[in-house]
């Protein structure tokens, strides 16, 4: 288990409070606000290492018999210690005769000094010899003749000596993505790092690295700002490589579709990895490093038969050119440290194609035929070198898997998503047991069916925390890959992603918003993390809920629920609010990374649904007849789309200079785009005027009531608009004295919305029919009222009914049972509220009977008021098992319990039922219960299957319009004691 442990002579401190003690000597990163006193620098350069003081910097010495790539990542530290004090120490490959004060990096088993150190006992490494990328830090008094005192960096191996320096440089307050956010670096004259030793032990996940992919904004910037000559080259590549090193990653598939340079074509490419310390491989499609993309055709044109033509991919057809193509690849690149892709795939990402073996069984032959094949050819260009070698079964594939493939067992089994972040089979206890191990393919960004997102990162933390929690619980703890996109947009998600395949057990279920306040203090200052990490925590829950690139026409209700798209923007405005009242505390040197990592995914993501919810405000006002406001909804709705035009062009012409020019684009030209400007309706101008009303709950007119309950004291609105141009006057005036208006006329030319509640202090008990009549241009129109006194409220034990309807967020449950070694737990920040119910652990076993007394369970009170037989809707969230089911259970108090089942497969087919679960982040599953008598009852919720995840219940008495969201959460004393007005 990974992690990193401070030693000395008193008992180790654990993570949280030594970062904590690091601030306090001014030893941590240097966050705004945060520079140590005077007392507490004195501190700090009486018990830790100065790496800069008096104005002048310690030499760093690496041996040149060291790995190369140490030597380079030891010139970053020598660079990042020059970021923070303007003074540049010296980089030997010599020992000086005589030194105060020295830098030792090195390699165990190939650093001479390192070697000696831990033969005399002098330097200890324990844990870290001999184990995987494991690295100490450790100050050595007298280490050398003529050295009085050294720091020594020392790595189980080059990697673990390379995230031992870059660790160095975070500690002195250089982010990762100082280059790549452009985070700016804190100055500081002295620089103090603690005496350790401080110990980075193997990690989690063997391999850990992303996938830069659907890469065409990528390549424009790159071409435009890095390498003119070039669609992604060497320039580019090696500020990628210092990122994921940066990352604490060690593995990229890289940029693969036409509009890049495939990575081969530059033999500068392989060779920088290999100095980085980088190990290369290629995704499911690309075999044996190949990009099918760029190099298939100008192969086949070299190897064309004896009659001209052009052989196909296709190994049931040319089975011996494509063999050699592959071959060639493994001669080339047998000398870099790679990972070798198994298996074939159609080219460009299509499915395999085999013209003399069309069923299954016949599929299956070929494919062990293939990996054979390919087996040998690494045996005989690449040797004992050629590892990891992967198979990865991505879409069609998996099914051949299943059906019997034989993949050799010291290769590692790819587990894939199913591209929106659900994982589809994970491996059993056969699969698990494997020499070669299991790893996953898991999307951060994803383009194709159903639906793609590539612009921003709008994937839950808390959503990846589950899914990787549960894939690390199942054994695929081998090699970690994520698809990262164009890389810009996914700071966030990425450095998640990397600090779980480090140490996948550092954050719980409930610590996921402690991570992004964390990763928020490192790049803005300690006194905003929190608060951003609460904007982002926001700004993702409302991402579960739609995500920003998959808004269409309609999908939200502007009528229901207080205008439920109207209550999603304005969310979306407080957030947005929040945001730029931070960015405009930060110092001004912080404004382009805030901008980068938190203003624009916030703004961007409000504008692209802010311009949809005024488009369907046009379309509902064409319905209903409306005059002059139909053309302010349109001329809103295209506003919005031109300020998120311009908030896109300032991203790529002002922050940072330009730097990012062509990095952003919701809209690139070959890749499926995020929607762009609505289509609306104008109507022509008449001078006419004319009364309308359209009351909340109605398309258009009054005829379904306000309903007003006691309970739940909500307000309602009541839109009155003119039906042409020219400006009329208009009053309204209620029934009863209890019923209130947020405004009671005046002179009218478009539209205004009138919010009507009740002063329940003055209601008789009972229900009541109440009218607030709109009179105007000659019209009076009617608008009936329900209102209901449901009793005192705060004698209810539960949730209370209203309105035809009860709405639970699940982890508001008013007891959780665990049983049988299994329970539920909460997990923060996950799905459309604050946080969800997940069964754990997720290898638990199902449970298939005897529920009220095996399976772990969730009850919620709920007090009704009517009787019958109620639709109750559980809202889980999507996760996949195609080997098994995604099943649990409800029933009400002791009756009998219902079993739902989900959907556990991953079809890939657009508009089926797969495909509406993965767009709405929801799947809806019903079952009926029955309510004989009201008053109070209990709703029990229970695991079939683990690793399920609940997130709403709605349980529809009568009257419940259908929205794409569930209704506000009911009245509950505890959960819920002052329902949302709106």
């Amino acid at each position: 288990m990974p992690h990193h442990e401070p030693q000395g002579p008193s008992h180790p401190l654990t993570r949280k409070s030594f970062l904590r003690g690091l601030a306090a000597v001014g030893v941590a990163p240097l966050l705004p606000g945060l520079l140590p006193t005077a007392a507490e620098a004195a501190s700090a350069a009486a018990s830790g290492f100065p790496l800069v003081r008096d104005g002048a910097a310690v030499e760093l010495y690496v041996d040149p018999a060291d790995d190369p790539a140490v030597l380079r990542a030891a010139g970053d530290l020598r660079s990042d210690v020059e970021r923070v004090t303007g003074i540049r120490p010296e980089l030997r490959q010599t020992l000086p005769e005589s030194a105060a004060l020295l830098v030792v990096v090195g390699t165990i088993g190939a650093s001479p000094v390192v070697d000696r150190l831990v033969a005399d006992g002098r330097l200890n490494v324990s844990r870290v010899k001999g184990r995987w990328e494991a690295s100490v830090s450790q100050v050595v008094e007298r280490p050398l003749p003529g050295v009085d005192r050294a720091l020594v960096i020392a790595g189980s191996d080059r990697r673990g000596t390379i995230y031992g320096i870059y660790d160095t440089s975070e500690r002195i307050g250089v982010s990762p993505w100082y280059w790549w956010a452009d985070v700016p670096v804190e100055h500081r004259d002295t620089v103090t790092v603690p005496a350790g030793p401080l110990k980075r032990y193997e990690p989690s996940v063997r391999y850990r690295g992303v996938f830069i992919n659907d890469e065409q904004n990528l390549t424009t910037w790159s071409h435009r700002t890095q390498e003119p000559d070039k669609n992604i080259g060497p320039e580019t590549y090696r500020r990628v490589f210092e990122l994921l090193l940066r990352l604490k990653a060690n593995y990229l598939w890289p940029a693969m579709h036409p509009y890049s340079d495939f990575f081969n074509k530059h033999r500068e490419n392989p060779e920088l990895a290999d100095h980085y310390g980088i190990v290369v491989g290629s995704s499911h499609p690309e075999a044996l490093l190949r990009n099918g993309v760029h190099e298939w055709a100008p192969w086949a044109e070299e190897h064309q038969g004896t009659d001209g033509s052009l052989p196909v991919y296709d190994y049931t057809v040319n089975p011996g050119v494509i063999s050699d193509y592959w071959r060639a690849r493994a001669r080339q690149n047998a000398a870099y440290e790679s990972s070798w892709t198994l298996g074939m795939r159609g080219l460009h990402d299509s499915a395999l194609e085999t013209k003399y073996a069309t069923t299954i069984p016949e599929k299956v032959v070929v494919m062990n035929d293939i990996i054979a094949d390919q087996r040998r050819i690494l045996a005989e260009e690449v040797g004992a070198g050629a590892e990891p070698q992967i198979f990865i079964p991505y879409k069609e594939v998996l099914d051949l898997y299943n059906a019997g493939v034989r993949v050799p067992d010291d290769v590692t089994l790819i587990w894939p998503d199913d591209n929106h972040g659900n994982m589809r089979q994970l491996p059993d206890d056969a699969e698990r047991e494997r020499e070669g191990g299991n790893g996953i393919y898991y999307h951060l960004s994803y383009w194709g069916r159903p639906k793609s997102y590539l612009w921003l990162d709008t994937t839950q933390p808390a959503k990846v925390w589950q899914e990787l929690r549960r894939v690390y619980e199942h054994g695929a703890d081998r090699m970690w890959i994520f698809n990262v996109g164009d890389l810009k947009s996914i700071e966030t998600g990425l450095s998640f992603a990397m600090d779980m395949a480090w140490d996948v057990d550092r954050w719980g279920a409930d610590e996921v918003q402690d991570f992004l306040a964390e990763w928020a203090g490192r790049q803005f200052g300690h006194r905003y993390g929190r608060e951003i990490a609460a904007i982002r925590t926001e700004y993702y829950r409302l991402a579960a809920e739609l995500r920003p690139e998959f808004i269409a026409p309609g999908i939200l209700s502007v009528i229901h629920h207080g205008d439920e798209a109207g209550r999603r923007m304005a969310a979306y405005d407080r957030l947005l609010g929040r945001a730029r009242a931070v960015g405009a505390e930060l110092p001004e040197a912080y404004r382009d990374a805030f901008y980068e990592l938190v203003e624009y995914p916030v703004h961007g993501a409000y504008l692209m649904q802010l311009k949809y919810y005024w488009a369907d405000r046009n379309a509902l006002a064409v319905r209903q007849g409306r005059g002059a406001g139909t053309n302010r909804f349109a001329d809103l709705a295209h506003a919005a789309h031109a300020e998120e035009a311009a908030l896109t062009a300032r991203y790529n012409t002002e922050v940072a200079g330009g730097k990012w020019s062509g990095i952003v684009n919701p809209y690139p030209s070959q890749i499926p785009k995020a929607p762009g400007r609505p289509t609306v309706t104008r109507v022509t101008r008449q001078e006419t005027s004319g009364l309308g009303v359209a009351a909340e709950g109605n398309d258009t007119g009054t005829a379904r009531p306000l309903s007003f309950s006691s309970v739940t004291r909500d307000r309602r609105f009541v839109d009155v608009f003119n039906t042409g141009f020219v400006a009329l006057t208009w009053a309204a005036e209620a029934s009863h004295r209890w019923v209130r208006m947020s405004e009671t006329g005046g002179s009218l030319t478009e539209q205004t919305r009138l919010w009507v509640e009740i002063d329940w202090a003055r209601v008789p008990g009972g229900a009541h029919d109440a009218t607030v009549t709109v009179t105007g241009a000659g019209q009076r129109v009617d608008v009936p009222l329900r209102v209901r006194d449901d009793g005192d409220r705060r004698r209810a034990r539960g949730f209370v009914e209203a309105h035809g309807y009860v709405s639970i967020d699940a982890a508001h449950a008013d007891r959780r049972v665990a049983r049988g070694g299994a329970r539920w737990r909460v997990v923060r920040g996950l799905g459309r509220r604050t946080a969800a119910m997940e069964a754990a652990p997720t290898t638990a076993a199902p449970i298939t009977g005897d529920f009220a007394t095996r399976a772990p369970e969730l009850r919620y009170r709920v007090r009704f008021s009517s009787t019958g037989t109620f639709p109750v809707t559980v809202f889980r969230l999507p996760s996949l098992d195609e080997r098994g089911h995604r099943r649990l259970a409800l029933a009400l108090d002791d009756r009998p319990v219902t079993v739902l089942s989900g959907q556990a497969i991953a079809t890939g087919n657009r508009g089926d039922a797969w495909a509406r679960q993965v767009e709405d982040g929801v799947e809806k599953l019903t079952a009926p219960v029955t309510v004989a008598e009201p008053g109070e009852h209990v709703l029990r919720l229970f695991m079939v299957d683990p690793a399920i995840v609940v997130d709403q219940i709605v349980i529809d008495t009568g009257g419940r319009p259908a929205t794409y969201l569930a209704p506000p959460e009911s009245y509950h004393p505890r959960f819920n004691p002052a329902p949302d007005p709106a």
